[in-house]
């Protein structure tokens, strides 16, 4: 079974957890936050890795530096993923976790890359232009890139609406040296 897999079936037990307890959204930030921390801190990281600390020693450490601060059904849940070995796949419980809400949620995220910061009036239509698009509920990421001149470009997954004035301008570019060349 692969880790996206494996991922996906505690992030599916996880949510079951969560939605007991009605808080979904906390649990997501928690299992965010614990990921995050694998990735940037390099401690944390090697203490869960460790092959010479017993699970039952890192759940013990656990138990110390989250105890009241997590909910105890949650502390279960990481004790059972670190007595099944699978501590090295909480990125992607956490990836699959955020995965499960947004489909449940009907949401979908969404980059956008605009050539200037938009003003609310102006966010808050392109959200509700592209959730009419999409028939779900937009979040959007924005970035910025003087480099586009103009308009948007979408991004969701694998697919790409360049609506830019940069993109326009080179098709523009390219029907015309197509019509002096005939």
């Amino acid at each position: 079974m692969n880790e996206e897999r494996i991922g996906r079936n505690y992030a599916e037990a996880l949510l079951t957890l969560a939605r007991k307890s009605g808080e979904q959204e906390e649990w997501g930030a928690l299992i965010d936050a614990i990921s995050v921390g694998m990735r940037e801190d390099h401690t944390l990281r090697t203490f869960l890795e460790s092959p010479k600390l017993s699970a039952s020693r890192k759940i013990e450490l656990l138990k110390k530096a989250l105890g009241k601060k997590v909910p105890p059904l949650f502390l279960r849940f990481l004790e059972t993923v670190i007595m099944k070995r699978r501590q090295m796949l909480i990125p992607e419980i956490a990836s699959e976790y955020r995965s499960l809400i947004d489909e449940s949620e009907d949401r979908v995220h969404v980059n956008v890359t605009v050539a200037r910061e938009p003003a609310e009036p102006e966010k808050d239509a392109l959200v509700k232009q592209l959730s009419r698009l999409f028939g779900k509920r937009v979040v959007p990421h924005i970035s910025l890139n003087p480099a586009i001149l103009g308009g948007v470009i979408v991004k969701v997954g694998d697919t790409v609406m360049d609506g830019s004035v940069r993109r326009r301008l080179a098709s523009l570019r390219q029907r015309m040296l197509a019509t002096v060349s005939r």
